[in-house]
């Protein structure tokens, strides 16, 4: 099975002439382990506020929401999770024809740690793979460790799939490490972040970290003009992974628990050992009956050739189309020949037993 991540070491590759690479990651297998974790769809009119706030989620289901007793120590390292020590609760969402992926994060734990301005710091982690490409995505596991340690970082590190050190809560400093060579990524218009709690370092209380982040199937360390954003669709899976990682005493690093939503802690730098969640469709409740809507494409430029398709929801037994130049189709998805060039009002009629339903676009079909 050849992997996508390829075209990321293809680029690594190529600047330090190392073409024998590619040959020797031409075949991999993927391991993100799909356990039936959900993102829950939001109604374009619910997009979840960014302040902090729990009202805005009183509508997600709670058998998505991903708790404690969800987390894993494989290294044995650390006692196992206890909802007495750390409670956390985590809510994904999405909404449609935007890349982003939301968050609702609480947590209450007895003793907060984050006086420090480094990584020592209670901390929400985050591994995205929009694109399942899977792989290593860090400097230190990239798979030719003979390339310069700062030549695997450029090159590779967080482009194919990032990582976000997300420090709960962050004062003083900034709200995330976006762990690569691309820190643009944990800033507007790609990222957002409100936080809420009252309590000081040392105390016990409770958290919300309310934000959303992009996904990107390719983020490169020269900014965000080339970066690639990776498309959300219904249905579709992607790699998502965290690990929360708890300090309980600012002088003793022994006092610490590492927790993992994969069963694989190293997943932190390989996307191929986290979980796959997958983005759901939006609920029924929040579906209309019947809805007329189209798209189209102008498939032959030189004959004016138009295909249009039909995207209405519902049950429909009649179609009728209006191209706007005085012709008409009952087809269900009709292609489309314009005799003169311009701008036209395309209609679309349906009709089924739950009534009857009309999509007009303005001037968005024009041919010349």
């Amino acid at each position: 099975m050849k992997i996508r991540y390829s075209k990321i070491i293809a680029y690594a590759a190529k600047k330090a002439g190392l073409a024998l690479l590619l040959c020797s990651l031409s075949t991999g297998v993927f391991a993100q382990e799909d356990r039936g974790y959900k993102v829950y769809q939001f109604p374009a009119n619910m997009i979840p506020r960014i302040d902090g706030q729990t009202d805005d989620w009183n509508s997600f289901p709670s058998e998505y929401i991903v708790g404690t007793d969800q987390l894993w120590d494989d290294s044995k390292r650390y006692p196992k999770p206890d909802a007495t020590n750390l409670d956390i609760k985590v809510r994904v969402a999405w909404v449609k024809s935007l890349n982003r992926l939301y968050f609702l994060y609480e947590a209450y734990d007895d003793y907060w740690d984050f006086s420090q301005p480094g990584l020592h710091n209670d901390t929400f982690e985050i591994i995205v793979d929009g694109d399942l490409s899977g792989g290593p995505l860090i400097a230190e596991h990239h798979p030719n460790q003979d390339l310069p340690l700062m030549e695997r970082y450029f090159a590779f590190h967080g482009v194919h799939a990032q990582n976000y050190h997300i420090f709960t809560p962050a004062v003083g400093k900034d709200w995330a490490l976006a762990w690569g060579s691309q820190p643009w990524i944990k800033q507007l218009p790609y990222a957002n972040i409100a936080y809420s709690y009252d309590f000081k370092p040392g105390q016990p209380g409770k958290l919300i970290a309310e934000f959303w982040i992009t996904p990107f199937d390719y983020a490169g360390a020269e900014g965000p003009a080339r970066a690639v954003e990776s498309v959300l669709t219904d249905n579709k899976k992607i790699g998502l992974t965290w690990a929360v990682i708890d300090y309980d005493d600012v002088n003793d690093e022994r006092k610490k628990g590492f927790w993992n939503l994969s069963k694989n802690h190293t997943m932190y730098g390989n996307s191929s050992l986290g979980t796959i969640f997958t983005l759901l469709p939006l609920a029924e409740k929040y579906q209309p009956k019947l809805e007329a809507e189209w798209s189209f494409s102008v498939t032959n430029i030189a004959q004016r050739q138009v295909t249009f398709t039909d995207e209405s929801r519902g049950s429909i037994k009649r179609w009728y189309w209006d191209f706007g130049d005085g012709t008409t189709s009952k087809e269900q998805s009709p292609v489309h020949r314009y005799k003169e060039a311009g701008k036209y009002m395309v209609v679309l009629n349906v009709e089924g037993p739950d009534g009857k339903s009309r999509m007009a676009k303005v001037w968005d079909v024009a041919v010349k």
